[in-house]
């Protein structure tokens, strides 16, 4: 199944999260947060502004970005959870 977010829209695969801290203490599934780190799998077109012209998003595909921990939709994609979300959810991108 492939999935072509709309408009200003992007689809998020999450990054996993820590399984040990730094000392080595392994983190139960229970205690674990949800990542706010993922990687942009595909991007929409950009949003119309007023004038009706299509503004192109900041992110694009292959870009890791931080976005707020309950914001997005989650979806499965072929067995993988991913999540859709507006260009205003993403905090910034990683530079690595």
């Amino acid at each position: 199944m492939k999935i072509r977010p709309l408009n200003d829209r992007i689809l998020v695969k999450r990054l996993e999260s820590e399984t040990k801290t730094a000392g080595g203490i392994i983190i139960p599934d229970s205690a674990k947060e949800k990542p706010v780190e993922g990687e942009v799998i595909a991007v929409g077109s950009g949003k119309l502004n007023d004038k009706g012209e299509r503004v192109a998003l900041e992110v694009k595909k292959g870009d890791f970005v931080l976005f707020s921990k309950y914001g997005g939709t989650d979806i499965k994609v072929e067995g993988v959870d991913h999540l859709i979300m507006r260009e205003d959810d993403i905090l910034g991108v990683i530079e690595k």
